[in-house]
């Protein structure tokens, strides 16, 4: 992904997708423009690239936990293809993080807040979350500052 906007990117990745004949891409891609076009038409709100961060995101996790779900229940034809979604959809989400690069946003977000123990929490990860969002698992994120507040 470049400099051009996610709404953008996935536009042209569509577009890509329908020359190239790639139903499976084709198919997750327009999955991702439906929920964009479900927001702008319930919330009467356009959706700018933070928010489309956050509902890719949203779909990855959807189909973390389903792919799980599937696996316990032996159905790996299924499971690999929520993993193959998982793959298009983190096409345009932004590289990920590294878990040092982790480490060091949350200690930094815990200094700025003066978080000391549990209840503090909150503050934490709501420093983190803009500048984690699409770019690290936040149930792993929220994991990783639950245990740094706790000792």
């Amino acid at each position: 992904m470049s400099d051009q906007s996610i709404l953008a990117s996935v536009k042209a990745e569509q577009k890509a997708a329908m020359k190239a004949r790639d139903k499976e891409r084709l198919a997750t891609i327009r999955l991702i423009q439906a929920e964009f076009k479900r927001i702008e038409v319930d919330e009467r709100v356009e959706v700018d690239d933070a928010r489309a961060l956050a509902v890719l995101d949203k779909m990855v996790k959807q189909r973390r936990d389903s792919a799980q779900q599937y696996l316990d229940a032996g159905r790996q034809d299924l499971a690999d293809q929520e993993n193959g979604e998982i793959a298009v959809l983190q096409e345009f989400l932004p590289a990920q993080l590294g878990e040092d690069e982790i480490n060091t946003l949350i200690d930094e977000a815990i200094a700025a807040s003066g978080a000391s123990g549990m209840q503090a929490m909150g503050a934490v990860m709501g420093q983190l979350k803009p500048k984690v969002q699409g770019r690290a698992d936040m149930g792993a994120v929220s994991a990783l500052v639950k245990a740094r507040l706790a000792s």
